[in-house]
Order: C-alpha cells, then sequence, then structure tokens
C-alpha cells in the first residue's frame, strides 16, 4: 500500500507538470499540423521542437544517423536514462481543413496529419518537459531523453538511426500513437522490406525490328506473375504488395528497355520476410532470363517486427489505470458525433477490428480497453519495431479521435487541432511520463524490464535488415520548396507504413 499511495502521489504531481505545460505542447502540435511535411523533409518541425526544448534546459545532439531532421534531446545527469520517442512527419496528398466534415483540402495535392503524428511528437515532448521538471525538483538522479524521429511513415528514419547506435545506452524507451482508443499496445507489429528491382532491355522498333528488343516491362510483368503464383506457398499471414515505378514509356510502338517495380512484403518475422525476399529474387532472376534482359535489386527499407517488453507494458497499463479515461465533455462529444457523421459503419468498425474494439459503442471512447482484448499482432509496421531490439520498449494507444476514425483519412486531419485532440494527447502525456517515473523510482521494475530484454535478445539477437551501404534519403533544407507551395509536392517514401 505505501508503494501504490506514493506512485499515486508522483502520478498528481507528474499530471500537474503536464498542465503546466499544456498551452505550450498543444499550440506546438497544431504548428506541426500546419507544417504538415513528409518524410526526411520535417525541417520546420525539428526547428519548433528544438528551441522549445533548448530553451527548457535539454542539450542537443542535431543530424543523428547523418539524418538532417534527426535529433536528441537530453536532460539530468547519472542515474537510469529514460527515453521518448517522438515522431512528425505527415502524409501525402492528406491536405485537409481542420474541423470541418467534408473533403477540403487546405493546400492542393498538399499534404496532412493522417497519422497524428503532430499530437505524436507534442505529447512525447510534453512527458519529455514534465519528467525533466520532476527529476530536478525531487533532487532523484535520472536521466530524460527526447528523440527526434523522422520519416516513420515508409522511410524507416528509426531503423537508419537503430543501426547507427543512436539507441545505445538507453535503459528504457516509452512511445505512443493517437487512435480513437485509449489502451496499451502490446502487440507485434509485421516485418517489412521495400526492394526495388530494375530491369533493364534493349530498345527497338516494335514494328520494323522487334526481335532486336529486349523488353523490360516483359521482365517486370513476368516477375509480377510469377510472384502471384508465390503468394500461395508462403504463410497465410504474410503479404506481398507491389507497384510498378517504371514502365519504360508512354510509346507502344518502342520496345521498353528500362522498367522497375517495386515490392513490400510483411510477415510477423523477420526471418519469414527474408526467406521471401529470397524467392522473389530468384523469380526476378528467372523473368530477366526469359527476356534476355539484365536485373539489379536493391533493399531501400526495411523494419523488424515489434518486440513488446511485457514488464513495461504491465507498468504502463497500470499507469493508464489509475490515471482513467481521457476527460472528455459534452463539446467534445457534439464534436465527436458531427465528425465520426462523416466516416461509414464499415470504415470505422476496421479502424477499430484491428485493435479488437470493434464492439465499443458511442462517438468517444470514455474508458480504458481491457488489455487482453487485444490482439497479438497488429496488421501494420513500424520503424519502433527495431527499436524494440535494441532496448525494452512499451507504447499505448491514446484516445484522441472520434471513435472508429480511419488512419491515413482525411477525416483523422480534420480532427487533428481539435479539442478532443488536445486532451488526448495531454492524457497520454500524463500516462508516459508517470511510467517514466515509476522506473525511476522502483529500480527493481527497470531491472526485470532489462532482465526480460536480454534475455530474448540473447535467444534472437537484433540484425538491421537494411544493408550498410544504403543511406538514409535525406532531402537537405536548400532542396526544398518554399512558400505558398511547401507541402504540395510530397516525397516518394511516404505515406506506405501502415
Amino acid at each position: 500500500m505505501e508503494r501504490s499511495g506514493n506512485m499515486h502521489k508522483i502520478d498528481q504531481e507528474i499530471a500537474e507538470r503536464i498542465e503546466a505545460y499544456r498551452p505550450l505542447c498543444s499550440h506546438l502540435s497544431d504548428r506541426l499540423w500546419d507544417f504538415a511535411e513528409t518524410a526526411y523533409d520535417e525541417h520546420e518541425s525539428v526547428e519548433l521542437q528544438v528551441r522549445e526544448l533548448e530553451t527548457n534546459g535539454f542539450r542537443v545532439t542535431r543530424d543523428v544517423a547523418e539524418i538532417p531532421t534527426a535529433f536528441i534531446a537530453e536532460a539530468g545527469s547519472e542515474g537510469p536514462v529514460i527515453g521518448f520517442l517522438g515522431e512528425y512527419d505527415a502524409l501525402p496528398q492528406l491536405s485537409q481543413e481542420a474541423d470541418v466534415t467534408a473533403r477540403a483540402p487546405r493546400v492542393a495535392a498538399g499534404n496532412g496529419h493522417g497519422c497524428g503524428h503532430n499530437l505524436l511528437g507534442g505529447a512525447t515532448l510534453l512527458a519529455a518537459l514534465a519528467v525533466k521538471d520532476w527529476l530536478q525538483s525531487t533532487g532523484r538522479p535520472g536521466r530524460v531523453r527526447y528523440y527526434g524521429c523522422p520519416a516513420e511513415e515508409g522511410g524507416a528514419g528509426k531503423v537508419f538511426m537503430t543501426r547507427a547506435g543512436a539507441f545505445d545506452g538507453l535503459d528504457a524507451a516509452l512511445t505512443w500513437h493517437p487512435a480513437s482508443i485509449l489502451a496499451i499496445d502490446a502487440m507485434a507489429t509485421l516485418a517489412t522490406i521495400h526492394v526495388r528491382f530494375t530491369f533493364s532491355g534493349v530498345a527497338a522498333h516494335a514494328a520494323a525490328a522487334p526481335h532486336l528488343g529486349r523488353s523490360a516491362l516483359d521482365a517486370v510483368t513476368l516477375m509480377n506473375v510469377a510472384a502471384n503464383y508465390l503468394r500461395e506457398h508462403i504463410p497465410s499471414d504474410a503479404r506481398l504488395h507491389y507497384a510498378i515505378h517504371d514502365t519504360g514509356g508512354i510509346a507502344p510502338n518502342v520496345v521498353q528497355a528500362r522498367a522497375e517495380v517495386v515490392y513490400q512484403l510483411r510477415s510477423p518475422e523477420l526471418a519469414v520476410v527474408q526467406s521471401i525476399m529470397e524467392r522473389l529474387r530468384k523469380i526476378a532472376q528467372g523473368a530477366a532470363m526469359m527476356t534476355g534482359t539484365s536485373m539489379a535489386y536493391r533493399i531501400e527499407r526495411a523494419m523488424s517486427n515489434m518486440r513488446p517488453n511485457n514488464v513495461l507494458s504491465e507498468l504502463m497499463y497500470a499507469r493508464m489505470q489509475a490515471l482513467g479515461p481521457t476527460p472528455f465533455d459534452d463539446a467534445d462529444r457534439a464534436f465527436a458525433a458531427r465528425m465520426q457523421a462523416a466516416i461509414s459503419p464499415e470504415e470505422a468498425k476496421a479502424s477499430l477490428q484491428i485493435f479488437g474494439a470493434q464492439r465499443l459503442s458511442g462517438v468517444l471512447h470514455e474508458g480504458v480497453l481491457p488489455a487482453e482484448v487485444m490482439p497479438a499482432v497488429l496488421s501494420a509496421s513500424t520503424d519502433v519495431g527495431d527499436v524494440s531490439w535494441v532496448v525494452p520498449t512499451a507504447r499505448c494507444l491514446g484516445a484522441c479521435f472520434a471513435l472508429g476514425t480511419p488512419f491515413h483519412s482525411w477525416q483523422l486531419v480534420a480532427q487533428g487541432k481539435a479539442s478532443v485532440a488536445h486532451k488526448g494527447m495531454t492524457h497520454t502525456a500524463k500516462i508516459m511520463a508517470a511510467t517514466a517515473a515509476g522506473l525511476f523510482t522502483d529500480p527493481e521494475t527497470l531491472a526485470r524490464a532489462q532482465e526480460e530484454f536480454r534475455q530474448a535478445a540473447a535467444e534472437h539477437p537484433y540484425q538491421c535488415a537494411i544493408p550498410d551501404d544504403v543511406r538514409p534519403p535525406v532531402i537537405k533544407p536548400a532542396a526544398r520548396l518554399r512558400g505558398t507551395m511547401r507541402g504540395a509536392f510530397p516525397n516518394q517514401y511516404a505515406g506506405v507504413s501502415a
């Protein structure tokens, strides 16, 4: 009872500090929403966060892993090192006016925060500020780190950061994701590999000398046919997606000398993805042989499956239960009802079903989803997975939108600056900060989390799936489009993670 009473007191202290920073971080989240910068192009978003962190006494390291939009901010000394993983990248083609229930882009073909990463960055930064102040006021040894992580949406930013050792020396990592429910997220995710196959042939006049041509487009077509046959012979929970990036031109009377296809492979286990990758490579070789073309392939991005830490997840879930549901009011319910009317029942059900929450009803989630209803595996991929292979990691979901709002949708963008979003972000910040405080005050729990991690790592050590010679596809500030056209031209790495 003494420990429980002490944690309740700490929860209250943390909550007060969170509330003190609430106006600042709500404003920061709204500005991130305004910037809506996509993968590796989050320069204004980074500058905004770095200014606030430095103002509040954090020591900032920039250009982490040779990525201009990745950074680490640290405060405190000695003791355990607890990290908060922030994200702030948007999605292409999802520009949307706030608080409206019809499709209304702010910028034609522009970007929008369709996955709520403006809130994700706001809450994790909010938690880091509160924990830093709490450590200082109590005189307790410990360091808090805020990780500025770019390009989660298909860019694998944290994978490059992990490979560069950015998370070395961290005792535990905490993060979250905005959603329409409040729940602990102890699900595994799907490992994934993005690989580009390029075929090179010989151009020729398709009527006068077709026998002299070697069609790269034929090779892509044959590869796709064989890959479709392969689907029958891979595990039922594996996935094979593709997109043709280069068809070799638009003239049908020319034998296409070049063509490219990009595949994304997924499975709950990275080893399975890698085995499918090897079979796909052989298919590509066969297509090249049949067409007399040459083939080259390159793994561009990859993400490991999430390996949740049960000890950390249980601690975070306990803090979530202690703090209770997100405190929505009648105005929030009226707003959510209006926004929910713009979402089809099928979309809402599918959005909730991936979390085992399809039986929830109402316009907002005003409870805590029982941990036992969550599925073992989330049918999506995230670069947080790689972090979880090198440091004990826990994350949760925060209720920030009308119940059933689908991810990567304009409806989610439209809610990103609303009161419900701010309240969900603030409440989740309290959960994460209280979890960190629990680790600082209870060395035994932190030791158990690290022992669980060590046992898993000994059985299956981390191996980065991105080859060493593949560099992050960074975008330099000078190469960006500024002014009113900013955000109108999304880069090719955005929007393919979920």
